[in-house]
């Protein structure tokens, strides 16, 4: 018995690996043709796919897939004209089924799509400087009926050794005073904050995990977990919808009650991909973005996550007290009562009121 269950096993992977042989071989007859796509395209173009047929043979019709989507399908080997205006920014997948002789192919290719204009550079003037707590390793800076609402995370303490306390905090902005805290314990590091509907929104870095409080109490609501596995850096939201950056250069959009995926954006200039998307503000219909290890911010258009704008805010850095633990600029937070920006740093001991031109 042993011995005809193991024949059988055999026999049955021969089998499988012809098959797969033959596909692969029908596969190597077919190619997308590249040589009349480009690696890069921008919203405004279009481009014409069409299959290198190698061997001449008779094909009847081929059908073309972008990133698990049809858009069309060509009788015989007539090309097919796609315009790229509604597609997202970033990376791209495409698949051709070809049909020929009763048998099937399939063959692809990628490319990729930045945004159509180069972003421009902003500038600053700083109106007001006022006192930040020099421990608070700032992760999320928001303002709620005129209180400046701050999150903060586990600082790594790079220079003394020191690490900081993940907190959810409500601060006089004008005097720095922390008139309500809660902490969370040293195994949980968090990151991106946002206040909607009178909830404050909290994440983590690496629990894969999030929080809802009361945004009155601080008495937290539930503990939700994350749409999928990965982390969690900046949060916002349009009033509708929550939007959750987690160190790519991908923003997601969710709802707010089931804390699912809605849709998301990949941000992108005319030129590249922009990673490591940090903590996130929603200003004027755009969102403003600090990016990791960059002391600069990027507004980008939340409709295709293009970057609009870029305003380099390096020189605060040298406004700040020197010290040890001293990390990157990280903290944005629009008052629309005055119709400024405030803008901090982790463990920085200083705020930033600015406008910008």
């Amino acid at each position: 018995m042993l011995y005809i269950k193991s024949l059988t096993i055999i026999t049955l992977s021969l089998l499988i690996a012809s098959c797969e042989g033959d596909k692969n071989e029908k596969n190597k007859l077919f190619s997308i043709d590249t040589s009349v796509l480009k690696q890069v395209y921008q919203p405004n173009e279009s481009a014409d796919f069409v299959i290198k047929n190698k061997k001449e043979k008779k094909i009847d019709s081929v059908n073309y897939v972008l990133n698990n989507k049809s858009i069309g399908t060509s009788v015989a080997n007539n090309k097919l004209h796609y315009s790229f205006e509604n597609e997202k920014l970033g990376w791209h997948l495409i698949k051709a089924k070809v049909y020929f002789e009763n048998e099937i192919a399939e063959v692809e290719t990628n490319f990729t799509v930045v945004a159509q204009d180069a972003p421009k550079l902003l500038t600053y003037k700083i109106i007001n400087t006022y006192p930040h707590d020099i421990a608070a390793y700032t992760q999320g800076f928001e303002f709620y009926r005129d209180t400046l609402i701050e999150g903060t995370g586990n600082g790594a303490g790079s220079g003394t050794g020191k690490r900081g306390i993940t907190s959810l905090r409500k601060t006089n902005y004008k005097t720095g005073e922390v008139y309500k805290k809660v902490e969370l314990p040293t195994q949980y590091f968090g990151e991106g904050i946002t206040i909607l509907n009178n909830k404050v929104y909290q994440l983590t870095y690496q629990n894969n995990e999030g929080y809802v409080y009361n945004a009155d109490t601080f008495e937290k609501i539930k503990t939700f977990k994350y749409f999928k596995d990965m982390e969690g850096w900046g949060l916002t939201n349009d009033g509708k919808y929550l939007y959750m950056s987690n160190g790519t250069e991908k923003i997601y959009i969710l709802d707010p009650e089931t804390l699912e995926e809605v849709d998301y954006i990949n941000i992108y200039t005319n030129a590249n991909k922009i990673e490591a998307v940090n903590e996130l503000e929603w200003i004027d219909g755009k969102i403003w973005a600090n990016v990791y290890g960059r002391d600069a911010i990027a507004i980008i258009n939340p409709k295709n996550g293009a970057v609009e704008n870029i305003i380099n805010l390096s020189d605060l850095k040298n406004k700040v007290t020197k010290h040890p633990d001293i990390d990157v600029l990280n903290g944005i937070a629009y008052n629309p009562k005055t119709k400024t920006i405030f803008v901090t740093g982790k463990n920085w001991d200083k705020v930033f009121e600015i406008t910008v031109e």
